[in-house]
């Protein structure tokens, strides 16, 4: 009897921490940016499978390319974001790996010397 409620227990707390790890990873999304369209992005970026990431400015809008798909995303990412991973905002099974996105300074909030 103990052990059934023992097992029933652990079955349950596995399934919460799981749970919770999907959504502690997806909670942090809002702070990357916002997706944008197409016709809305400055520049585009062609992602191969040769690209391991991506260099883009804070602000801006960039179209990315994958094979014969793309997104756009608006990168006015929170200002403590410096990188992470595409994936994290690519439309799912889009990148078949990690792509960084390393962001740079937003450059309307330089401070002037």
């Amino acid at each position: 009897m103990m052990r059934k409620l023992f097992y029933r227990v652990l079955v349950l707390a596995v399934m919460f921490a799981s749970s919770s790890l999907a959504f502690a990873a997806s909670d942090y999304v809002h702070l990357y940016g916002d997706p944008a369209t197409e016709s809305s992005a400055g520049r585009t970026i062609v992602i191969t499978p040769e690209t391991p990431y991506v260099n883009v400015e804070g602000g801006e809008i960039i179209r990315f390319v994958v094979g014969t798909r793309s997104f756009a995303w608006s990168f006015n990412v929170a200002r403590t974001v410096q990188a992470f991973d595409l994936n994290e905002v690519a439309p799912a099974g889009l990148l078949q790996r990690t792509v960084r996105a390393y962001v740079s300074t937003d450059p309307k909030y330089w401070e002037a010397n």
